[in-house]
């Protein structure tokens, strides 16, 4: 059976008691939290809950104390529930706790809920997860981050202006829990208005404008004068290097290429067959799926193949200069791969 998603693990909770036994991967530790608490919610009653949840992680478990964990009846309950964090690491060698795990998969305890907890990054284990409920929790579509942030500000009680949400996803990104930690200081901030870009540029640090993305927009655009301008104030803001940058270009300039290609190919529908590769691929950091796509269509006839098969070697070569010297200048490293893309067409001409 697949595994479910975030969205059908909520609607089966509405239609009927929880399974017994839910395994929760993927990398998106953010969701993970919520299908915990959602699985919470539909099995212990909030007011015997002191009584009837154990948290834990495996390493610190044996096989007996396992075993009294999911099998120590509900208090003034119809169910109990176990969270085991880190079930991951059981796989990776052979263990008593393994065993007994594996066991108890084969006939549970129908009055516990048991929740055990992939670490991002890492593969469940195969038979436990035939045995259990999957839930497969990966990072979200960039359109989705918006409706997950609408979701997340109104259980902060906190509404935001549009210009706010677009720049908080320019600044942050589409990772949840820095989304998260930063929504939480706005709430904050802002009290009963709703949370203006200026809030958001008085935490964060970013102004309109000066955006990691703003910057990959000039460069990608040939507009090298401006793309060298935005370098300095993009490398100041929290978080950043010159690595990310250089990282996001190389993003850009794969899919520029790929846009170009299926044009030469002549594909019909060329925005939404850009689409369908970003869908397959989920490469990091990107704005919405539509809108990139367009983008990358539009810039595929700003560049000739072979200058973005130049470019494209410019950028690894700075990637490569940024991550093999011991002092480096990010500032230089960037500005001179943003101005050679507006250098190499006035050679090309």
């Amino acid at each position: 059976m697949a595994p479910l998603t975030l969205d059908a693990l909520l609607r089966g909770l509405k239609k009927g008691a929880p399974d017994p036994v839910y395994l929760l991967h993927g990398d998106e530790d953010v969701l993970k939290d919520e299908a915990v608490r959602a699985l919470l919610d539909a099995a212990v009653d909030p007011a015997a809950r002191d009584f009837n949840f154990d948290s834990r992680f495996a390493a610190d478990l044996d096989a007996e104390t396992f075993n009294a964990l999911v099998n120590t009846p509900p208090m003034l309950a119809e169910r109990r529930a176990v969270v085991l964090r880190g079930v991951d690491q059981l796989g990776k060698r052979k263990s008593k706790l393994r065993d007994e795990l594996v066991r108890y998969l084969a006939a549970p305890n129908p009055t516990t809920l048991l929740v055990l907890i992939v670490a991002a990054g890492e593969e469940p284990d195969p038979e436990v997860a035939r045995r259990a409920t999957s839930v497969a929790l990966a990072a979200l579509e960039p359109e989705r981050v918006r409706r997950w942030i609408a979701h997340h500000s109104s259980k902060l009680a906190l509404t935001l202006e549009p210009d706010a949400v677009d720049l908080l996803i320019a600044a942050v990104g589409n990772d949840l829990s820095s989304l998260a930690r930063e929504l939480e200081k706005l709430a904050g901030l802002a009290g009963d208005r709703p949370a203006t870009a200026a809030d958001v540029t008085a935490l964060v640090g970013v102004r309109r404008g000066e955006t990691v993305h703003d910057l990959v927009d000039a460069a990608l655009e040939r507009r090298g004068a401006q793309a060298a301008q935005l370098v300095e104030p993009v490398l100041d803001q929290a978080g950043m290097s010159g690595v990310r940058i250089v990282m996001l270009l190389g993003t850009h300039l794969l899919g520029t290429a790929l846009a170009r290609a299926e044009r030469e190919r002549g594909s019909g529908r060329l925005e939404d067959v850009v689409v369908n590769h970003l869908r397959a691929a989920r490469p990091h950091g990107l704005r919405g799926y539509k809108d990139e796509a367009a983008r990358w269509v539009r810039w595929a006839g700003l560049w000739t193949a072979a200058e973005l098969s130049a470019a494209l070697r410019a950028t690894l070569a700075a990637d490569r200069a940024l991550k093999g010297t011991t002092v480096t200048d990010d500032r230089g490293i960037v500005t001179q791969l943003v101005l050679g893309f507006a250098a190499m067409r006035r050679e090309a001409a």
